[in-house]
C-alpha cells in the first residue's frame, strides 16, 4: 500500500503498511473520515513523521489520542494549533520545563518547533471522532505505532524515550535501556502531574543525555 509519509519513514515502515491489518485501518479510518467528523485533518494524520524524519529522531514523547475538540490537534501529540488556548497537560508541561530550566513559559501550544528539532511527538492513536476520545482505539494504530518504537529500537540508538503514565509506559518493553535514557513520570495531566511529574527534571536530563552522546540538545 502507497501512504503519503516522509521518506525515510515510508523506507522504515513499508513493511507495515504491507501488512492486512493496516488494509483494515485504512478502510475503517477512511470511512470514519467520509462519514463523520475525525481529528486531525486527514492531510494531518502522519505529521509528527512528516515533521520529524527518521535519522533525525533524538527524543520520544508518547501521547495516547489526538485532541477530540474542534481546531486543536494536529498531528503532534500534546501540541495545539497557534492561537488556540493551551491545554492542562501541555500548560503542566510547560510548568516543569520553565522549573526545570529557567526557560519562558511559551504563550503558543505548538510544538512544531520541537519536531524540527527531532523530537517524536507520537500519538499511540493516530485519529480520533470529535469530541469522542478513545473512539479510534484498538482500531490497529496501537499495532502500527508499536512497530513504530520497535523499528527505532532496532535501528537507532542514544534515544531519550519521555513516558508520561501508564498507557506511555508499557512502550518501554519494546526499548533496550542500555542503548537508550529512558524517562519514566506520571502523566501531565492535572489529575496525576503532582504526584511526580512536577520535579521530574526530564528535559534537562534528556539534554545532558545527549549532550553526553555528542548530540545537539533541544531548545524547549
Amino acid at each position: 500500500m502507497l501512504v503519503r509519509i516522509e521518506e525515510s519513514w515510508r523506507q522504515i515502515l513499508q513493511p507495515e503498511f504491507d501488512k492486512p491489518y493496516f488494509e483494515l485501518l485504512t478502510d475503517y479510518v477512511r470511512h470514519e473520515y467520509q462519514t463523520t467528523q475525525v481529528f486531525p485533518p486527514a492531510k494531518l494524520i502522519f505529521n509528527a513523521f512528516n515533521s520529524c524524519p527518521f535519522n533525525q529522531v533524538k527524543v520520544v514523547i508518547i501521547g495516547q489520542d489526538p485532541y477530540h475538540d474542534l481546531q486543536q490537534a494536529h498531528g503532534l501529540a500534546f501540541s495545539v494549533n497557534d492561537n488556540i488556548p493551551i491545554p492542562p497537560s501541555l500548560n503542566n508541561i510547560f510548568q516543569e520545563i520553565h522549573q526545570d530550566l529557567g526557560t519562558p513559559i511559551p504563550t503558543s501550544g505548538n510544538l512544531t518547533r520541537w519536531a524540527q528539532q527531532g523530537v517524536l511527538l507520537l500519538n499511540a492513536t493516530l485519529t480520533v471522532r470529535a469530541h469522542q476520545p478513545a473512539s479510534h482505539q484498538n482500531k490497529g494504530w496501537e499495532v502500527f505505532t508499536d512497530a513504530v518504537i520497535q523499528n527505532l529500537a532496532a535501528k537507532k540508538k542514544h534515544i531519550v524515550y519521555m513516558l508520561w503514565g501508564s498507557y506511555a509506559q508499557r512502550k518501554a518493553a519494546f526499548v533496550p535501556s542500555k542503548d537508550n535514557l529512558i524517562l519514566k513520570a506520571p502523566h501531565p495531566s492535572p489529575l496525576s502531574a503532582y504526584r511526580g511529574f512536577f520535579g521530574c527534571h526530564h528535559f534537562s536530563q534528556a539534554n545532558q543525555y545527549l549532550l553526553a552522546h555528542s548530540l545537539s540538545p533541544i531548545n524547549w
